[in-house]
């Protein structure tokens, strides 16, 4: 799944290849992923700019806010207007400079929502977002974390916790804390709070550098392929040395997620 990383780099592809041009018509093949009016309102609408929240993409154009997710598998291409549509590719905006940009995904999974542009922050999905690590307040975070009792890697994957962290880099941001995954919420010291922020700016800058990490098929696309998959300390490293002790890093559910950390650097 794309996290914050490797949506900013889609994010800043897309504002560089698109900002400026006018969506001339929009095709929809999976109707559940856009309605008729999303559709045609989008139609005639110039790009002015793309910014980035937490994991949504959103347009801003000239009389709306489109808001995208990208779930598990979503993906956009850039191809001529006449190429054929390709099964998974479920949404064609059709751009003034001749090409087209696909929206292609697997499972189906991506959202657009199109908001007014004077209250796209207040209503959902954005309004239910918190701060991504680069602006929360690592003493509100703590008070957050110690009004609950929860593994701290499910907090962390929470949206309304801390916005932009996903799978991938909780795990890394709990072994640079030394916090082990399964703690409690209400147990995470003021300081190992701090801890998670600082460290989840850091790890967070790090991918966003080397363009995200690809792991199994996702791609941010575009022509950018994450590189921070070359980083990684525990994530998907089952059974493997950890690169501080030595000890085999291990894998655990939590919550239904797959987390990798270290027993003994992480130790609870």
């Amino acid at each position: 799944m794309p996290e914050l990383p490797e949506v900013e780099t889609v994010k800043t592809v897309l504002k560089r290849r698109i900002q400026g041009l006018t969506i001339q018509k929009v095709d929809v093949y999976y109707e559940k992923m856009m309605d008729i009016d999303t559709q045609q309102a989008l139609v005639g609408q110039t790009i002015l700019d793309i910014k980035r929240y937490g994991k949504y993409i959103c347009f801003v154009l000239s009389n709306h806010i489109l808001i995208c997710h990208l779930r598990m598998e979503g993906r956009y291409f850039f191809k001529h207007h006449d190429e054929p549509v390709l099964k998974h590719e479920h949404i064609v905006f059709h751009l003034s400079d001749g090409l087209s940009l696909r929206y292609h995904d697997t499972r189906k999974f991506g959202t657009f929502d199109l908001r007014d542009k004077d209250r796209y922050l207040s209503l959902p999905p954005l309004s239910l977002l918190s701060k991504e690590p680069f602006d929360i307040d690592p003493k509100a975070f703590y008070l957050t974390l110690k009004s609950k009792s929860k593994a701290i890697k499910t907090a962390l994957l929470d949206q309304t916790i801390i916005a932009g962290i996903g799978n991938i880099y909780a795990d890394e941001i709990l072994f640079a804390c030394k916090i082990n995954p399964l703690r409690k919420t209400n147990l995470i010291t003021q300081k190992e709070a701090k801890a998670i922020v600082e460290n989840g700016v850091l790890i967070l800058n790090q991918a966003i550098l080397a363009g995200g990490t690809t792991i199994r098929t996702y791609v941010s696309e575009l022509g950018v392929s994450g590189r921070f998959q070359l980083k990684l300390m525990v994530h998907q490293r089952e059974g493997e040395p950890c690169y501080t002790c030595g000890s085999s890093v291990v894998r655990e559910v939590i919550n239904g997620r797959s987390s990798f950390y270290c027993k003994k650097c992480q130790s609870r």
